[in-house]
């Protein structure tokens, strides 16, 4: 019997995109599909009874869209990580996706390599955001709130480089610190910021203009 790889499920109203996936991802050597959905409550009732690690969910779906399947998959099973995949890049999407609990956001443009690698990246706690939406959030600066008033000022640099979508082993070389002491950072960031994770994080820094670009 093979060796069980990455349990995935994928969400999409479109049968032929799921098929598509689904093909795709079959063959990536570390991935497994466990099953697929057509609908956000679907989407929740098997993230339930199959346990998978990462799921591949569509936004505008029938009877529930993304933004709420997100949200409540991640109450009930916070350790599943989700990436929307969708071709929609408005506001009123994307920052609820993320604040749901989304790991990732990917744009149905994206090569098939870059989907899988993505499912392997956010299964190690890594968050991926489309280099569009990574551009757009840089884009949008809104008055800062008083939770990030108490991070120190390296506490702002490694929010700084999560925010630009690097990895702790990344940031410890870019600071030249050791990758203990990023952990050390990125829990206490995420504690003062009151988020759940480094996505999160990313999507406060861009809000509150305290990502690489947004000082003012």
């Amino acid at each position: 019997m093979a060796e069980a790889g990455i349990r995935v499920l994928v969400v999409d109203d479109h049968e032929m995109v799921r098929l598509g996936l689904i093909t795709y991802l079959q063959t990536e050597p570390g991935i497994d599909v466990v099953g697929e959905a057509a609908g956000g409550q679907e989407a929740v009732r098997l993230a339930q009874e199959l346990a998978p690690d990462v799921i591949l969910m569509d936004l505008v779906m029938p009877e529930m869209d993304g933004v709420a399947a997100t949200k409540e998959i991640k109450e009930n099973n916070p350790s599943v990580q989700v990436i929307v995949l969708t071709s929609f890049v408005e506001d009123s999407w994307v920052f609820p996706a993320l604040e749901a609990g989304a790991a990732g956001y990917l744009l149905k443009t994206a090569r098939a390599e870059e989907i899988a690698q993505a499912i392997f990246s956010v299964s190690q706690g890594q968050s991926i955001l489309d280099p569009e939406i990574m551009e757009m959030l840089k884009g949008r600066n809104h008055r800062p709130r008083a939770l990030h008033q108490d991070l120190t000022e390296r506490e702002r640099d490694v929010l700084r480089l999560i925010a630009d979508g690097l990895s702790n082993q990344e940031i410890a070389d870019t600071l030249h610190i050791g990758i203990k002491t990023v952990k050390t950072h990125v829990s206490n960031i995420l504690d003062k910021l009151q988020v759940k994770d480094r996505t999160q994080a990313a999507v406060y820094a861009h809000r509150h203009g305290l990502a690489k670009g947004d000082d003012h």
